[in-house]
């Protein structure tokens, strides 16, 4: 298991707040001062928003909270809450009579594992919100993770359970990390052994996604029920033209633990946060955000655990 957590950069916060009855949840990551934002959006069913104010064009120019949450587009209304909470601290872009926070949001399906009328709303951000603290550090069936799953080519009763995972990692004075919910249709990777992925629960293995799909089989209820979402945040400075290169770069990290990744059925996207504390080799920096975000999505699949009849990594190892 990869050591660290996305509050290892100081200056970000992080709150969960789920509901085990309908199998959802909401992950809020808070940069209260404001950071430099990016987004990269690579699946084909993306469910997000406030992704145009990242554009190196557009006037806002710090971010103060990403929205990391279940229930399909019904999940983009925990957004809500979080935009009241910061409000009532006074965090946002002044605006002269108030200040508006920047709050950005990208959601997973986890409709089909609990009770669907149950989704992430205005008062579970705000709770998140209430929870959010700079030394977070739990993964697994928690916040936005609580109903993730992978492996669904052949449908859920052959998914895994997932959840969510982050890693973070120093050099000198810079650190790098990722927060990864990982909802994926493919299956994931440590290096070249499949940790989880398309299920047999009459045979107890893993098969393989690139197999099956090959064979021309793809069960059509979940085709549009996948979805990576997660935020690469470090204390580099940057602006917002490389802070949207680290989410792009990031996706290399997608690719080297998800196969198949960013298909027609995945809404994949990756948020970026600068806190802007240090001068740091840009290289480096785009190198090791990969590498956060493959060892994050590693550990949510080690953290995860069975619940709703899918199994967990920890009850097929040997």
């Amino acid at each position: 298991m990869y050591s660290g957590y996305i509050t290892d950069v100081d200056g970000i916060k992080v709150g969960h707040m789920h509901s085990e009855e309908g199998m959802t949840g909401v992950t809020v990551v808070i940069s209260e001062q404001g950071a430099t934002g990016g987004v990269d959006v690579r699946g084909s069913a993306p469910g997000t928003r406030e992704t145009d104010l990242f554009r190196p064009d557009k006037t806002v120019e710090k971010i103060n909270a990403i929205v990391l949450a279940g229930g399909s587009a019904f999940g983009l209304d925990a957004a809500s809450g979080v935009m009241e909470f910061l409000e009532k601290k006074g965090i946002g872009l002044d605006v002269g009579f108030t200040k508006v926070p920047i709050v950005a949001s990208a959601v997973i399906f986890d409709l089909n594992l609990g009770n669907h009328t149950i989704r992430p709303d205005k008062e579970m951000g705000y709770k998140a919100c209430e929870n959010a603290t700079s030394n977070e550090n739990k993964q697994g069936n928690i916040g936005c993770g609580m109903g993730a799953s992978v492996g669904k080519i052949l449908g859920f009763n052959n998914a895994m359970k997932s959840g969510i995972g982050s890693a973070s990692m120093k050099v000198g004075d810079l650190v790098i990390s990722a927060l990864i919910c990982v909802n994926s249709l493919g299956d994931i990777y440590e290096g070249t052994e499949e940790i989880a992925g398309v299920y047999d629960y009459n045979e107890n293995k893993l098969l393989n996604t690139v197999e099956i799909m090959q064979k021309g089989y793809i069960n059509n209820s979940v085709t549009h029920t996948n979805t990576t979402i997660g935020v690469v945040a470090t204390n580099a400075k940057l602006n917002k033209a490389y802070a949207n290169k680290l989410a792009e770069t990031s996706h290399n990290g997608y690719a080297k633990a998800i196969n198949p990744v960013h298909t027609m059925y995945d809404g994949d996207t990756i948020f970026a946060l600068a806190t802007n504390e240090i001068e740091a080799d840009l290289n480096l920096v785009f190198t090791l955000g990969a590498e956060v975000t493959r060892r994050a999505i590693v550990n949510a699949i080690l953290n995860a655990e069975s619940i709703k009849g899918l199994k967990a990594y920890r009850d097929i190892i040997n």
